[in-house]
């Protein structure tokens, strides 16, 4: 998808550039200062005035978006006046004859409804108004027509309306690229409800019986127990940021294993090696916590208290551009195959939780490159690593988690 749509701006932009150069050649002469040819000085011109309008449609259509990015779009096409509209209302209008907005929103109910542009002339009482003709050219995503550009003039011209059609086509690519930006962060959110989901109930519940168990026996232990779980629960169902830092993921792990070591006694042994100089390292939030949770899933929960003691193995390493993080049990390991199922999303994750998950989420935000590297076999534990770049565009954490 995002390759067909690089090639679609790719397309487009010079045509812009003709339409821009054809409008303006005749009504205002340009230098061309050293850049060539006219054609090759609008070319320049159209790509910088594009890259301008770009940013703020990434951020899809909105009154905000529109008023930033229309008188770009106005320069584009060297029109007398310029508007952007949903399917409601004129967002924004640039240039004169803006006590046009209602004709307008009147004559767009066809385009909008048919998702065709056309050419409409327009009435006016105020006789030195130039504005007497609109190019109407919707904005649609994914055959949707969200808004539409308008662009109007003094007189019909060919030129203006295969100009202002190709512009709509470049913001309606700036419009869909916005749409795939918002799934993407709709996608990650809905995965961490759901890995808040696939942990929460099983881990509430024995932990509350845990906290329980101590309440006449030891109070004073079933009080630390408790805010153990209070903390932790408070950063897994924190509501701000999308990432935090692996000192704070592994400060929430601290807590979580309180509550395990309080249920399995001395039957679990957890080892820590971290470098101090990768704490800072920026991270998707819940990403370490389940791979620890999974540890003791299979290196606990799969054996019989007879079966004698697990250990589980956490190591983060400084490894130049990256944090390298290990994490490793002895349990009872898993099937290859099965492992590469589970990860592919071909089968339930019942017996890996939160790995299909988190690898997930680290190749969204990574690439493919990191994704989790897991060893095991039946009866040989598992090994995960997971590498986290130490600057990654876009990962920053939302600050420290305090207590209220």
């Amino acid at each position: 998808m995002s390759g067909f749509i690089a090639g679609l701006c790719v397309a487009i932009l010079p045509l812009l550039a003709a339409g821009f150069w054809l409008g303006r050649r005749t009504a205002r002469p340009e230098n061309s200062g050293g850049l060539g040819t006219p054609v090759e000085h609008a070319t320049f011109e159209t790509l910088h005035t594009a890259s301008l309008a770009a940013p703020p449609l990434r951020a899809g259509l909105t009154e905000e978006t529109a008023r930033k990015s229309a008188r770009r779009l106005r320069s584009l096409l060297g029109t007398d006046a310029l508007c952007l509209t949903d399917q409601k209302d004129v967002l924004v209008w640039d240039g004169i004859g803006g006590h046009h907005r209602t004709e307008i929103m009147e004559l767009l109910a066809g385009p909008l409804e048919s998702g065709r542009g056309e050419a409409f002339p327009l009435t006016c009482d105020t006789p030195d108004c130039p504005v007497r003709w609109a190019v109407v050219a919707p904005l649609t995503v994914d055959d949707r027509v969200h808004g539409a550009l308008v662009a109007c003039a003094p007189r019909e011209s060919a030129v203006l309306v295969r100009a202002a059609g190709e512009v709509a086509r470049w913001v309606s690519v700036q419009l869909e690229l916005a749409d795939l930006d918002q799934s993407r962060t709709r996608l990650i959110e809905a995965e961490i409800k759901a890995l808040r989901a696939q942990i929460s109930p099983h881990f509430i519940f024995n932990s509350l019986a845990v906290i329980a168990s101590f309440v006449r026996t030891d109070p004073e232990r079933a009080r630390e127990l408790l805010l153990e779980f209070a903390d932790f629960t408070r950063y897994s169902f924190r509501r701000h940021g999308d990432f935090t830092t692996l000192a704070e993921e592994l400060h929430a792990i601290d807590h979580y294993l309180a509550l395990v070591r309080a249920r399995f006694g001395d039957r679990l042994t957890v080892t820590l090696q971290i470098a101090p100089e990768v704490l800072p390292v920026a991270l998707p939030f819940l990403c370490l916590q389940p791979l620890v949770e999974n540890a003791v899933k299979h290196g606990l929960e799969g054996k019989a208290a007879s079966a004698g003691k697990s250990h589980i193995s956490i190591t983060a390493q400084d490894a130049g551009a990256e944090a390298l993080v290990l994490i490793e049990d002895d349990g009872a390991g898993m099937d290859p195959v099965l492992l590469r199922r589970i990860l592919a999303g071909e089968v339930s994750p019942s017996g890996g939780i939160g790995l299909s998950n988190v690898d997930d989420r680290l190749r969204q935000v990574y690439g493919d490159a990191y994704g989790l590297v897991i060893e095991t076999a039946p009866g040989a534990g598992m090994k995960i690593t997971a590498r986290l770049p130490k600057y990654q565009p876009g990962v920053h954490s939302a600050g420290r988690l305090t207590r209220e």
